[in-house]
């Protein structure tokens, strides 16, 4: 199996869990004389054997990213961090040209007027280069993942 494909796995999984989750708590009670639409023990039952798979399979994951060098010596996991940096990066940078554009109405000259304390056209350069290497890099994460098989 290769990462993409217990990735993609790992996000069935995922769904599962929650869907689980809503149905337990649809379980959970009841009327007094009524039954519950599911038996929450069998749910919980099967929530175990989904989370023992979910733990094999995240462990499987992780193993491979921090095995598999993918350029310069650098790990998946390397890559991975790396992208997850610039996402951050970029959104708070969103995040402040975002505050800027806030429009306070005057309704006369004597209401406070405000300022940008920040130079937003370069600010948006530097979002559009932390974009592209997002892009960029992810699309090496993804290549990777379709190429390497998933260790035991």
């Amino acid at each position: 199996m290769k990462i993409a494909e217990a990735l993609i796995l790992r996000a069935d999984f995922q769904k599962r869990l929650e869907q689980i989750r809503e149905r337990l708590v649809r379980s959970a009670k009841v009327q007094e004389g009524e039954t519950p639409p599911e038996n929450p023990h069998d749910l919980l039952k099967e929530m175990d054997e989904i989370i023992k798979e979910y733990t094999n399979l995240v462990q499987r994951i992780n193993k491979t990213n921090s095995a598999i060098e993918v350029e310069d010596g650098k790990t998946l996991t390397h890559l991975l961090a790396e992208r997850d940096s610039i996402a951050m990066e970029r959104s708070i940078l969103e995040s402040l040209v975002q505050a800027t554009s806030i429009k306070h109405d005057r309704y006369s000259k004597s209401e406070v007027k405000f300022f940008s304390t920040v130079n937003v056209g370069e600010i948006q350069k530097k979002i559009d280069l932390l974009s592209k290497s997002y892009r960029e890099l992810d699309t090496r994460i993804q290549e990777t993942n379709w190429k390497v098989e998933l260790k035991d």
